[in-house]
């Protein structure tokens, strides 16, 4: 921009009565960016000829006074001239100076305004003059007007910040309704089940263990012993709290990896996914396993500066976490990465010992955990031999996308921008920090956006989208604190586009309210009617029975029956009387025709291609008669449980 006085040259320069060159010698800092000293002006005797009636000789400020006396030393005058041009009439103007009454006068020969002192008692030619007032002077500014460190109230804000992204998670997850699902109702039978056989001795109605994907003993127990007292709400919200844990841990570990708004962000961000939302109401073992993760995340972020040996205490939660649920070890490899990452800027190379030492401890626990338990067919049939599906690959990556891809897509911009440029903070304290460099900063946002696609990687080899959604959430996890990251740089500093990260959320949130709704109508409800149906006719601990999601009769009629008595629609291996063994279809239509089973429930909405088959095989055999059918809403579409029963 042009300064009006870029015109002002040399000659200028020299004019005493240019009121250009007053106003630049009397500006606010001088050359040595010290403030102009101000002091009471005391006006030698000699110039007040008052006694003959002249008027006084005013002092020009460039060293001579109109009449050519040269200006004498010590002298200050209180304020420039003006125009009058600038400044409006000259008639009784007067200014106040440190307590100096000053008169407007005008000079004769450039009719502009400047001021004279009053004159003041004056001493003997040698006295000191009065006492001047001390000197303003202006306080120093500091460069910026926040700290960078930690404070006690930026603290206690991002903790009422906190308490609100976590008040609205349990909102979401508390307003989902529907009876039991059929892994809610499977787990907590066999919860009750193995309590029954740790305290009591009582046999085990099925091997628990053979197929389950985590340890029958941790969490089927834990959440039994909530649905004992407090029914399967009781249990739904333990998976709640371990959710709202994941999410404060979750903050704290993204908070000590970069700052306290990316930290927020990134919990925000969390807490409205579909994932999130379902599993914090959801009674199956993902939500503590994801819980145990983030716990373990946060023991290695938080012990990045503590001795090595320390990095061990990780381990156990971590190894935890693959008992609960055996897909979590998909995701040791990252908690391995990260103990090397965060380390790195403290230890250099010895960070690479931390890595090693962590690497081998959870080794450790993992092999006498298979050791010394009989979980290893469990992680077969679920985990690492598990039977490949018919899903196609851009499915899954379609349903990846839509369930998790908006906060993915917001951690991948985060890493980018993060490579580009590491400054956290806004501060001009905070230029001139030497920080990570751009390759530490890389291969972190490699590993965290990485660890988001190994689940849809996995389901992608194994061509299933069966409980996919739930696994994008352990992923979700670690990319989280990029997104966080990703967010805070679209609103950029001191938050200039608030209004942009204000509708990523919204749209997150959005998204994470209709999936999460429509994910809890999926299955078919169980209606008072139909449990009293069942009630009617099932045998106490008899009797042999197939339904498309046997699990939530067990579980809603477990005083009369147990999982041993029950067939479901995922598969069968029936035996006839010649000892031929008949699975699949074939199975069913074996056993309905030689009318093994006393009773047969469908529902049309679990397993629709295989009722189809039973319905035919009930029709045909002559053996099966309808007791009842009790309609209901799944999904927004109507549907109806039928009940067959033997005949003789």
């Amino acid at each position: 921009m042009t300064s009006p006085y870029d015109s002002h040259n040399a000659q200028n320069a020299q004019d005493p009565h240019d009121p250009r060159n007053e106003e630049e010698a009397f500006t606010w800092f001088n050359t040595n960016d010290q403030p102009p000293t101000m002091s009471t002006p005391v006006v030698p005797e000699e110039y007040y000829p008052g006694q003959r009636g002249e008027k006084p000789a005013v002092p020009d400020q460039r060293g001579q006074d109109p009449h050519g006396q040269d200006r004498r030393a010590g002298w200050h005058y209180a304020q420039p001239r003006y125009d009058q041009g600038r400044y409006g009439s000259d008639q009784g103007a007067h200014q106040q100076i440190s307590g100096a009454l000053v008169p407007a006068q005008r000079d004769q020969e450039t009719h502009a305004l400047r001021t004279v002192a009053e004159p003041v008692a004056a001493g003997p030619a040698t006295a000191e003059p009065a006492a001047a007032e001390a000197a303003y002077h202006i306080p120093e500014t500091p460069e910026a007007g926040w700290d960078m460190g930690a404070s006690s109230r930026r603290s206690w804000v991002s903790r009422c910040i906190l308490l609100c992204v976590l008040a609205i998670q349990a909102v979401l997850s508390l307003r989902l309704s529907n009876t039991a699902f059929q892994d809610e109702a499977l787990y907590l039978s066999a919860g009750h089940a193995e309590l029954a056989h740790l305290l009591h001795g009582v046999p085990l109605p099925v091997d628990y263990g053979s197929y389950f994907s985590g340890a029958p003993q941790l969490y089927p127990v834990a959440a039994a012993l909530a649905d004992d007292r407090f029914g399967l709400t009781g249990a739904r919200v333990l998976s709640l709290v371990c959710m709202l844990g994941t999410t404060g841990l979750l903050y704290s570990f993204a908070r000590r990896l970069f700052n306290e708004r990316a930290a927020l962000a990134a919990a925000a961000l969390f807490g409205v996914t579909q994932s999130t939302i379902v599993l914090g109401y959801f009674a199956t073992y993902d939500a503590p396993a994801v819980l145990l993760l983030a716990f373990a995340a946060w023991l290695v972020v938080r012990l990045d500066r503590a001795p090595i040996v320390a990095v061990l205490l990780a381990a156990p939660p971590a190894v935890l976490a693959v008992g609960v649920k055996y897909a979590s070890a998909l995701y040791l490899p990252s908690l391995v990465g990260i103990a090397l990452l965060v380390a790195w800027p403290h230890r250099g190379k010895a960070a690479f010992g931390r890595a090693v030492l962590l690497a081998l401890g959870m080794g450790a626990l993992l092999g006498c955990g298979l050791y010394f338990t009989d979980v290893l067919d469990g992680v077969r049939a679920t985990t690492t031999a598990r039977e490949h599906g018919t899903d196609s690959a851009a499915e899954l990556l379609r349903s990846s996308a839509l369930w998790s891809g908006l906060v993915v897509a917001t951690a991948v911009g985060g890493a980018i921008s993060y490579v580009r440029r590491g400054r956290m903070f806004e501060s001009p304290l905070s230029h001139n920090l030497a920080g990570p460099g751009w390759r530490w900063r890389l291969l972190v946002g490699l590993l965290l956006c990485g660890t988001a696609l190994l689940a849809p990687a996995y389901q992608i080899h194994l061509s299933t989208s069966v409980a996919l959604y739930k696994h994008l959430g352990f992923g979700l996890l670690f990319a989280a604190p990029m997104a966080g990251v990703g967010v805070t740089r679209l609103m950029g500093a001191h938050f200039r586009y608030p209004q942009l990260g204000i509708m990523l959320w919204v749209a997150t949130l959005c998204l994470g309210i209709s999936q999460s709704q429509e994910r809890f109508s999926s299955w078919a409800p169980q209606p008072d009617a139909y449990t009293q149906l069942l009630r009617n006719l099932v045998k106490p601990d008899k009797g042999r029975y197939l339904a498309s999601t046997p699990n939530v009769p067990v579980y809603y009629l477990s005083d009369i029956t147990d999982q041993s008595h029950w067939t479901s629609l995922y598969g069968i291996g029936y035996k006839d009387v010649k000892g031929v063994t008949h699975r699949g279809n074939d199975g069913y239509r074996t056993a309905i025709k030689d009318g093994w089973f006393d009773l047969v429930v469908l529902d049309g909405v679990a397993t629709p291609e295989e009722d189809k088959v039973v319905a035919a095989a009930l029709k045909a055999s002559g053996r099966y008669r309808l007791m009842g059918t009790v309609p209901f809403t799944a999904g927004g579409m109507p549907g109806e449980y039928r009940v067959w029963s033997k005949t003789g």
